[in-house]
């Protein structure tokens, strides 16, 4: 294991830092997985704790095919950020910019890039090499103007050259869940099979262009720009994996967490001698049709149900209630579906979203990702 030191430009004066970034294994396929990205979301880096020993284990025994780099805590900025003594990881104070949003696009000028270097042809490997390429020396052409843009410009730097990307997260409370494309569905469906997730939501574009998104879905629109003359392949999965809830912090699921993540790299031929994971339904659900229920009044949130398998259209899963007039209302689920997730905080503003519903047909549209 070889490990690299990222220091962050930007910072404020008399103080510095850095991204450290973990790298196992070697050869000319990549991995790269990433956690806590949202610096409070704590049970992706104890994952990331239990990949790192797990794979010192696999690179010493020579199972790896790839190089695989882990970023165990990749947010040093959030993780700074306390107030009053509560952990505030999802924003960045300065800019009031949330950590996994507004990454850069580099489809236009990778574009550029290839198309004057006349090196594109009928190989789509060859291709998908260039654009790789391109993409690269697109981004290092951006200068980041602080700390934040160097966060981001440092990771999607470590990110562009693998062709897996698994961005660990974890929900307020949720079932294990993730994010991803719907062109890599069949990719996704593996990866929810072995971490065992009850849904895979997926989109092309979600909204302000989150980490996991900059990595993946530039390639179906490189490959849309250069059709038919110049084949592309998909240069990049990539998924948001969500460890179900902040406080599920044990040792048990994050082994269990860790173990499902190389048994998927191991279905992708990067990990030899991986034992096959176990049978699990993963069902794939639009992004645009997971829908939110938003509280009508301030109150306390009362659930009646536990998180978890199918509800139905009308069926009652929380009771709000105003605390001062008494008054009681019913929130509804609003479709057939999964119920995935909900908000911890058990006390909530009007308007305020206080669970998620993931049904099968799509019916919002615009930006699908809460702030």
């Amino acid at each position: 294991m070889e490990r690299q030191t990222h220091v962050l430009q930007g910072s404020t004066v008399g103080t510095q830092r850095s991204v450290q970034s973990l790298h196992f294994g070697a050869g000319s396929r990549r991995v790269y997985i990433q956690a806590s990205l949202h610096a409070d979301e704590i049970p992706a880096m104890l994952v990331a704790h239990h990949l790192r020993q797990r794979l010192t284990v696999l690179e010493q025994q020579g199972q790896l095919q790839a190089e695989v780099v882990l970023v165990t805590a990749a947010n040093p900025l959030g993780l700074s950020q306390q107030i009053l003594g509560k952990h505030q990881g999802r924003f960045e104070w300065d800019s009031g910019h949330n950590f996994n949003r507004h990454y850069p696009d580099l489809v236009e000028p990778a574009l550029a890039r290839a198309r004057a270097s006349g090196e594109l042809g009928a190989d789509a490997a060859a291709n998908t090499a260039l654009l790789r390429r391109c993409m690269q020396e697109a981004l290092a052409q951006v200068q980041p103007r602080n700390e934040l843009a160097s966060l981001r410009h440092t990771l999607l730097g470590l990110a562009l050259s693998a062709e897996v990307v698994l961005d660990l997260h974890c929900d307020n409370e949720g079932v294990m869940h993730l994010y991803s494309t719907p062109e890599q569905s069949g990719m996704a469906a593996q990866l929810g099979q072995c971490l065992r997730a009850e849904v895979a939501l997926l989109a092309n574009e979600s909204g302000d262009s989150p980490f996991d998104e900059a990595c993946s879905t530039a390639w179906p629109r490189l490959q849309r720009a250069l059709a038919p003359d110049h084949p592309l392949q998909l240069g990049c999965f990539a998924a948001t994996v969500e460890h179900r809830g902040v406080c599920d912090v044990t040792h048990e699921w994050a082994a269990q967490d860790a173990e499902g993540l190389l048994q998927f790299l191991g279905l992708q031929g990067l990990i030899v001698g991986m034992t096959p994971p176990p049978d699990h339904g993963c069902a794939l659900r639009p992004l645009a049709g997971s829908l939110p229920v938003a509280a009508p009044h301030a109150g306390v949130v009362v659930f009646l149900s536990d998180l978890g398998g199918a509800v139905s259209a009308g069926e009652c899963l929380a009771e709000l209630i105003d605390p001062v007039s008494g008054e009681s209302t019913r929130l509804l689920s609003p479709v057939d579906g999964l119920y995935y997730r909900r908000e911890q905080q058990r006390w909530v503003q009007a308007g305020q979203t206080v669970f998620q519903v993931a049904g099968a047909e799509a019916q919002r549209v615009g930006k699908l990702l809460s702030a």
